[in-house]
């Protein structure tokens, strides 16, 4: 065989290879699994200690795959609530938390939204729920918590002289009873899905959040 007819195979191989290796890649993306762990929900919110508190609250260690896009969702959300001057606004899910082999109806959903000044001081509390120092008020039960939070943004014009007032938590989980380790539990995930947002908002002061919950229940 000379010369040339070698470098023309040597070619012909190298190129079936190049097509080859490319056609298994696409294969291997194409079988990417539709469930991921807890520490990939949420864009990852929840990535690293959180991870067993997501297990714990939810009662699953799989979930569905989602966009990772929550984040912006509700930031976009806050500023088209908070631009619009009303008292209160629509929101958006941050995540949805729902567990592998469930039905939708379980689904964990972590939202956020603005709210309404006379929506707080709600002291009516039921099932054990019970009140915590987070925020501007932060409540957290059974099945779910919530943190209600002033932010101010460059992100949210007039935020200065009219705070944005931002609402976040979820409801729905795994009802482990009102013990006090379950309601910190709740309210771990709430504070770190809340602290998030105010970061992602660019908030000052990150709204009165601080990086450790104090997960102690209000008297």
């Amino acid at each position: 065989m000379d010369r040339v007819r070698v470098v023309r195979t040597l070619s012909a191989v190298g190129l079936a290879m190049t097509v080859w290796t490319g056609a298994v890649a696409c294969g291997s993306g194409a079988e990417e699994s539709p469930y991921v762990g807890a520490g990939e929900v949420c864009g990852g919110v929840f990535s690293g200690p959180l991870e067993k508190t997501v297990e714990t609250v939810t009662g699953a260690t799989s979930f569905d795959r989602s966009d990772g896009k929550g984040l912006d969702r509700v930031a976009e959300a806050i500023e088209k609530g908070h631009e619009s001057g009303r008292s209160w606004a629509t929101g958006a899910d941050l995540c949805v938390l729902g567990a592998e082999g469930a039905g939708h109806r379980d689904d964990v959903k972590i939202s956020f939204s603005v709210y309404a000044p006379q929506d707080l001081g709600d002291t009516q509390l039921r099932g054990g729920a019970r009140m915590f120092s987070l925020g501007k008020e932060a409540t957290a039960g059974p099945v779910g918590a919530r943190i209600n939070f002033e932010c101010v943004s460059p992100r949210l014009d007039g935020s200065k002289e009219r705070p944005a007032r931002i609402k976040g938590g979820f409801g729905n989980a795994k009802d482990r009873g009102p013990a006090p380790e379950n309601l910190a539990a709740n309210l771990t995930l709430a504070h770190a899905a809340s602290l998030a947002v105010a970061e992602k908002l660019g908030c000052e002061d990150n709204g009165g959040l601080p990086k450790k919950p104090d997960l102690r229940p209000l008297p």
